[in-house]
């Protein structure tokens, strides 16, 4: 492969830290790069780097002759008075950049739903995201380099993104460098990672999966006080092998490697004793949507009307795991309102449980400004003086719950002793968030929605949000686009679609089909497209339609049975934990039967089409 790209004896440093002391890195062709690190470590200042957009202290960066580099950082500097089209392609002729394979890929993926003659100054700051990458992507790079892609767009914007920096060059050709805290996109795009701290920049091979075992192997003959991150990291692992065996199937990842090292790790979550703590604190009711519907008042019309959801039913049970998804739109804010008591229906009706206290992590921090200007140790003195978590197996107490103390809590969410002194306007965005978390969890409730809670986190801290949220016992909804975190904390995925909220027995990869659908005008594909797609004969279509009938019925029945068992612990005596543990047993029998049949179900609407 060659060379395109080298740095030798790379110093940056601010006037109070050295941020890079004597790095020397290489970039070949066929190089796709993941950069990782605690946010302030510095991998912003190396892309840039890198990229020629930034002069170190000291050292140099070589580029081979006529290397060209492309790059998207995350500040917004697309000139507001242009219209979409002229930010994108310039003042080429249509005739000319529509002849391009490349570029009508780009446009298509990224700009399909935006008016190609809106000014730039009209947009939302997401679409703003995808017309700087639209305009990046449509030009012809050797190296493209980019800042946090992924922030602003949605599942679906981030999958074709994916796919298409794989599909860009050769395998061969062309060199990626990324900074990104989405874990999903690093292990689908990157075959190398670097990982940024302490002044240096440290290689690892592979994607996220392969970077998190080579970290906890490094950190397993560390010093004892990398103990702690060593256990976060062992945890995200083997949540990387159990739940997400995609993931592990490539062959970077060393999968036997990997099982040895979490033999004896268990579960990340101790179902049974957040269950149960979950009913104690909650009763057998919690949230029950009964064929509700919701209107708005059509823009501009005072008696037309625009219907939101329709026909929803949705009985949350407690310590519910749930992912929504959904396009921008699509109902997602109303159906959590109907939940959080801040909308109400225009049909059907809310049931909420007596004892139910909802609290909403929401993309803004203004419920921090009444304590902008007091140190992070003044905000919590005036909170309460513990809080109790559940337990997972094997990580810490037994199974009645473990008391923390506000300053406990800080620490697992990662702050040091010193920043307890620093007032709350002067930390960094994932600081104030992790700290707007803490103020919520603080609260005691028991139904907790986060809305895209992963924004300003870098991925350790991600890890250590997860970890928290593994005892957390409660109902859990979330709605992000952080692909990762979604799978990781949530134990299913339903999706708002056209009105209606759907479960998604195989969860993002069915939402991304049904979208894919959806995007071609219907929601599903002829019968004889069907057939053609995968060689079934009428009559073999016709047994897998009807056996998929079946098996979603029999789903269907299984999860009420669920939800009905789950309800009926709150009855159960508490103190009982032999007879919890025996309906948890039964509970989950049912559970494991429904996984059997969902990989049936997906099986069949693979061949399906």
């Amino acid at each position: 492969m060659a060379h395109l790209l080298g740095a030798e004896g790379l110093h940056l440093e601010y006037p109070t830290r050295v941020v890079f002391d004597s790095v020397t890195l290489g970039i070949e062709e066929g190089d796709r790069i993941g950069i990782v690190g605690r946010n302030g470590d510095g991998k912003s200042s190396l892309l840039g780097m890198l990229a020629g957009q930034r002069e170190p202290d000291a050292g140099r960066v070589t580029v081979r002759g006529g290397t060209r580099i492309g790059v998207l950082d995350q500040a917004d500097v697309l000139d507001d008075a242009l219209t979409v089209g002229a930010a994108v392609v310039g003042d080429r002729p249509e005739h000319e950049w529509a002849g391009e394979a490349r570029i009508r890929d780009v446009i298509a993926g990224l700009l399909g739903d935006l008016d190609w003659n809106a000014t730039i100054g009209s947009l939302s700051g997401g679409q703003r995201r995808r017309v700087a990458l639209a305009q990046l992507l449509v030009g012809d790079w050797d190296i493209i380099a980019l800042d946090e892609p992924t922030n602003h767009l949605d599942v679906e914007a981030i999958t074709w993104l994916a796919e298409h920096l794989k599909g860009r060059w050769a395998r061969n050709a062309g060199a990626l460098l990324v900074v990104t805290h989405d874990r999903w996109f690093l292990d689908e795009i990157c075959t190398m990672t670097w990982e940024v701290h302490d002044g240096i920049v440290e290689p690892f091979e592979g994607g996220y999966a392969a970077y998190i075992l080579q970290r906890v192997e490094r950190d397993r003959m560390a010093a004892a006080s990398e103990a702690k991150r060593q256990n976060v990291a062992r945890k995200e692992l083997a949540w990387l092998r159990r739940g997400a065996p995609a993931r592990t199937s490539k062959p970077k990842f060393r999968i036997d490697a990997a099982n040895a090292l979490i033999a004896d790790v268990p579960p990340i979550r101790d179902s049974v004793s957040l269950q149960s703590l979950a009913v104690s604190r909650l009763g057998k009711d919690v949230v029950d949507l009964l064929d509700v519907g919701v209107d708005y008042p059509s823009t501009g019309s005072g008696t037309q009307v625009t219907t939101v959801l329709q026909d929803v039913e949705w009985r949350i049970a407690p310590g519910e795991r749930t992912g929504i998804l959904g396009v921008n739109g699509a109902g997602k804010s109303t159906l959590l309102g109907l939940v959080a008591g801040t909308v109400q229906p225009t049909t059907g009706r809310v049931k909420r449980g007596k004892t139910v206290q909802v609290r909403t992590l929401t993309q803004r921090i203004d419920e921090l400004e009444k304590h902008w200007d007091d140190p992070v140790r003044v905000v919590i003195e005036g909170l309460r003086t513990s809080y109790t978590v559940g337990t997972t197996s094997g990580w810490g107490g037994g199974g009645k719950g473990q008391e923390l103390t506000p300053g406990q809590l800080l620490e697992r969410m990662g702050f040091t002793a010193a920043q307890l002194s620093t007032p709350v306007k002067d930390l960094s965005g994932g600081q104030q968030r992790r700290l707007q978390l803490l103020l919520v969890l603080l609260d005691q409730p028991n139904v907790l929605i986060l809305d895209e809670p992963t924004n300003d986190m870098d991925t350790d801290m991600l890890a250590a949000i997860e970890d928290l949220l593994d005892s957390w016992p409660g109902t859990l909804l979330v709605v992000s686009h952080d692909r990762y975190f979604l799978e990781r904390v949530t134990d299913q995925q339903y999706a708002v679609m056209d009105g209606r909220l759907r479960h998604l027995p195989g969860g993002i990869d069915e939402y991304l089909r049904l979208r894919a659908r959806q995007e071609k005008g219907g929601d599903a594909p002829s019968s004889a497209a069907a057939s053609s797609a995968d060689g079934l004969s009428g009559a073999e279509l016709r047994a897998a339609e009807k056996e998929l009938a079946a098996l979603e019925r029999r789903m269907q029945k299984l999860n009420d049975q669920i939800d009905r068992a789950k309800h009926a612990l709150a009855d159960h005596d508490q103190s009982d934990y032999a007879g919890l543990g025996e309906k948890m047993k039964d509970i989950q029998a049912r559970q494991d039967e429904v996984e059997e049949l969902e990989l049936r179900w997906f099986e069949l609407t693979e061949r399906i089409g």
